[in-house]
């Protein structure tokens, strides 16, 4: 897997990803909030499916 998600994005992705995740214990305590797994994992490896599949990357060319 080739990395295609750059800095910002990802960090972006872990800020949403832990405030989702954060809803399942604070808030309206739903299980809704554990999709927040989605956007967390894909900021940890830095890699996100869907923009494979559209030729996207947020990555700084080398």
């Amino acid at each position: 897997m080739k990395q295609n998600v750059g800095g910002i994005d990802r960090a972006l992705r872990a800020i949403v990803g832990i405030v989702l995740i954060s809803l399942v214990f604070i808030g309206p305590q739903t299980v809704w909030g554990w999709i927040g797994i989605i956007p967390l994992g894909t900021a940890i490896i830095g890699w996100c499916p869907p923009y494979s599949l559209l030729g996207i990357s947020t990555c700084k060319t080398q």
